[in-house]
């Protein structure tokens, strides 16, 4: 979503640090009838352009529901909801695997997102809504977010039914249909999972997963605990403007830069959870070199000023230390030859656990030091708290990372963005994102040009959710 992203692949990974393993690859054998039903889905999925603006979230829905009526989930299994998102209409869908008879244990809910940010085919060097397989990878938007993890879940689910197996508790896939952009579904689904399902906890698909080198070596198994709050800002300045050839001794493009040069300039309070300092105690010992061993001083000792300038420095650790902003869109002027009337940033916040949007705002202000420049909060706002990986969660995720990697190291952290998960700790559920997806650093190209996800790691993952589901439900 516009909220997340800037922390999904939090450790930080050199190229070639770690002694190299065999690289991730798929042998060119015939797929079994489980993959070639994944990649078909996958295929499927991603040829809807389910952005904002195409009115493709039903059409997808629509697919979805014919594929789960086949594999024999009936009606009453099956939940369609529509949703006003901010003037457009978009849906949800949530399917439950019905837990044999007797069954007292609380249901668990899975979570996705359906939607997608907008590619441009003119941008892009293969079209954004087409899947193509070329040089190892799967291209196409949403291939990661979150196209993925709905094609995990969903073959996830066909497979089981298919080989009649009966869970020892409900289990509810829950995906939305507007988690890029308003959230409206996304609320209203969680408001609804919390009155009348009461699950034991939540597990979503659209963060977390598989760390890798950039060799390919795997290194840590990311676990999303927290998320950061999102918040967006709209600062204008505005003037009675004039002839360009009369200047002014005030202009409110150039207040509005000075405003944006102090935020720029500032960084803010440098703070630490017990989550956030386990998790640079871990990282810092799978990661080599300089940043390593700030990780791990800072882990020691959050106000070690040295580590702090190590790690600020670093776009992948920078967001797990405090509040970040930054400025991501300008709006200003009239006409070449007008003093400018009127000047707008946005101004995108990503604000640490506890802090809060109106403590964030009342800091800008105060940096900023001019009445003169107005903020308006163009954003919905969710404070969540952060969520326990709990003991059999915990058992699940090792139980099927062992069968890829065994040994591998279980690292719980917190997001620098946001993912539907917000909404359901906010309501009191612990809620953690565990994607199947082994991805390199350098492979992040979600929200942006040419998404994609490594092919072996689309086929290497498939079992993820299948071995999680069986220990949890078994």
């Amino acid at each position: 979503m516009a909220q997340k992203w800037s922390g999904r692949m939090a450790l930080a990974l050199v190229a070639g640090a770690l002694s190299a393993q065999p690289a991730l690859a798929q042998d060119k054998v015939p797929l079994t009838a489980h993959e070639q039903m994944a990649r078909d889905i996958y295929r499927d999925i991603i040829a809807f352009r389910t952005a904002r603006g195409q009115q493709q979230v039903p059409a997808m829905v629509s697919y979805l529901v014919d594929r789960f009526k086949k594999a024999g989930f009936s009606d009453a299994d099956i939940s369609v909801t529509d949703y006003d998102s901010e003037g457009e209409k978009t849906q949800g869908l949530m399917v439950t695997y019905r837990a044999r008879p007797g069954s007292t244990a609380k249901p668990i809910v899975l979570l996705g997102h359906m939607d997608v940010v907008d590619a441009l085919a003119k941008d892009w060097v293969r079209p954004p809504f087409s899947l193509t397989e070329e040089d190892g990878y799967f291209f196409g938007r949403a291939t990661m977010d979150n196209k993925y993890g709905i094609t995990n879940l969903t073959s996830t689910f066909l497979r089981l039914k298919a080989e009649g197996w009966q869970p020892s508790r409900d289990l509810v896939l829950v995906f939305s249909g507007d988690e890029e952009t308003g959230m409206v579904s996304t609320r209203a689904q969680a408001e609804y999972v919390a009155k009348n399902i009461d699950p034991a906890f939540i597990l979503n698909s659209d963060a977390g997963g598989v760390a890798l080198a950039e060799d390919g070596t795997p290194v840590a198994f990311q676990v999303q605990s927290a998320e950061k709050t999102y918040a967006t800002y709209e600062l204008t300045v505005t003037n009675p403007g004039g002839h360009s050839s009369r200047p002014r001794a005030d202009n409110a493009i150039y207040e509005l830069a000075d405003a944006l040069e102090k935020i720029a300039a500032y960084k803010f309070p440098v703070q630490a959870t017990d989550l956030t300092r386990s998790y640079f105690a871990t990282a810092g010992k799978l990661t080599p070199g300089e940043l390593g061993q700030a990780m791990l001083r800072f882990a020691a000792d959050p106000s070690d000023a040295s580590a702090i300038a190590t790690l600020q420095a670093d776009p992948e650790s920078v967001g797990t230390l405090g509040t970040t902003c930054v400025a991501t869109m300008l709006q200003a002027g009239h006409a070449e030859n007008a003093l400018p009337q009127s000047a707008t940033a946005t101004v995108n916040c990503r604000i640490f656990p506890g802090v809060g949007a109106a403590a964030t705002e009342a800091n800008l202000k105060e940096i900023i030091g001019n009445d003169n420049v107005r903020f308006k909060l163009a954003s919905d706002v969710t404070e969540s708290p952060e969520s326990k990986l709990r003991d059999d969660v915990k058992a699940a995720v090792r139980y099927s990372i062992d069968k890829r990697y065994p040994g591998l190291t279980i690292l719980p952290y917190m997001e620098s963005g946001g993912t539907d998960g917000m909404h359901y700790r906010t309501l009191g559920y612990d809620t953690v994102a565990i994607s199947g997806a082994a991805m390199k650093a350098s492979d992040m190209y979600a929200h942006g040009l040419n998404e994609r996800l490594p092919v072996a790691s689309f086929y290497g993952g498939l079992d993820h959710w299948y071995w999680i589901l069986k220990k949890l439900a078994e």
